[in-house]
C-alpha cells in the first residue's frame, strides 16, 4: 500500500514538472539579440521573414533567430514581437500573424 502512494505521488509530480507556465517573465533589462549578418535566401516569393523571438525559459529567455514562412492564409501579414516596460522591469510580447 505504501509503494502504491508513493507511485501515485511520483506520477503528480511529474505532472506538474512538465506543465508550461503561461505566468509572464520579468527580466530586469532588455535582453539584446546576436548580430546576424547573413540571412538566407528566400524560398519563394510567397515566403516572408519571420523577425526574431525570444522564447520563456526558466526564468529568463532564450533568442529564437528568424525564419522564412509562408502565410497561414491569404492576406495575413508577420507582425514583430517586441518588449515592454513593466512595473518590474521588461516582459516580451511575441509577435503574431495578423
Amino acid at each position: 500500500m505504501k509503494i502504491v502512494k508513493l507511485m501515485c505521488l511520483a506520477g503528480a509530480l511529474s505532472l506538474f514538472a512538465v506543465t508550461e507556465s503561461k505566468a509572464q517573465i520579468e527580466v530586469h533589462a532588455r535582453l539584446s539579440a546576436p548580430v546576424v549578418a547573413v540571412r538566407a535566401e528566400r524560398p519563394s516569393p510567397r515566403h516572408v521573414w519571420v523577425a526574431e523571438e525570444w522564447v520563456p525559459r526558466g526564468s529568463t529567455y532564450v533568442y529564437k533567430a528568424g525564419y522564412w514562412a509562408e502565410p497561414p492564409h491569404r492576406g495575413a501579414r508577420w507582425v514583430a514581437g517586441k518588449w515592454h516596460q513593466s512595473r518590474h522591469g521588461w516582459v516580451w510580447k511575441p509577435g503574431s500573424w495578423r
